[in-house]
């Protein structure tokens, strides 16, 4: 029996998951959390092999976890499950450490073969990252300028791209809108932008959103 854990800030995608996954015999949904701080308390009792890990978190972007996970339960194997598109996220989550990286608009289905590639301990690719893993290693491309943003700092720039105000993305990632703007201030230092039309034109034009 493969045991997993998931951990989504959204109920209803979460009970999505879940029944997809239960529809396999060998799979247990062992626990359910929506933040860090409730993922640490459902590992403290919960067996878990794999656990499906969505990208953003309140509080703590799923990297942040992922790698605080590496030194708790390294033997726990992350399959990141997110709305983000895969060409800009799949490859950074691969280089973090995730075992897999599925969208959650992709068929449900394909959940349940990614939980059973990768506890077998192989990686799990979609064909369209596999895709991305083949032309980045045939043909190296020169960094992108948002390449170099740290999580905290790419998650604000997407959320400000998409119109949310500096309150509105202080609370979606429980931080005070002084650190969010110090967030946009290295955004906007890193990618040489005067203001947020600049910031927005640039993420459109790099299919941030």
């Amino acid at each position: 029996m493969i045991n997993v854990v998931l951990c989504d800030d959204h109920a209803v995608l979460r009970r999505g998951i879940r029944d997809t996954l239960t529809e396999s015999p060998d799979i247990c949904v062992t626990g359910e959390a929506g933040s860090y701080p409730e993922l640490r308390e459902v590992l403290r009792t919960a067996a878990c092999d794999v656990l499906l890990l969505d990208l953003n978190l309140p509080g703590r972007s799923g990297l942040e976890v992922m790698a605080s996970l590496r030194e708790t339960h390294p033997d726990i194997k992350v399959l990141i499950v997110s709305m983000y598109p895969e060409d800009q996220y799949a490859l950074r989550c691969l280089k973090a450490g995730a075992h897999g990286y599925a969208n959650k608009a992709g068929d449900p289905v394909q959940l349940i073969a990614a939980v059973q590639t990768i506890v077998q301990g192989r990686k799990y690719l979609t064909p369209e990252v596999a895709q991305l893993l083949a032309d980045s290693l045939a043909q190296p491309t020169p960094e992108l300028p948002h390449e170099s943003l740290s999580e905290r700092e790419l998650q604000t720039l997407v959320k400000m791209a998409s119109g949310k105000r500096l309150s509105d993305i202080a609370q979606e990632l429980m931080l005070s809108p002084k650190t969010v703007s110090v967030y946009r201030a290295r955004v906007l230092e890193k990618l040489k932008l005067a203001n947020n039309a600049e910031l927005t034109v640039y993420a459109i034009r790099n299919k941030l959103v």
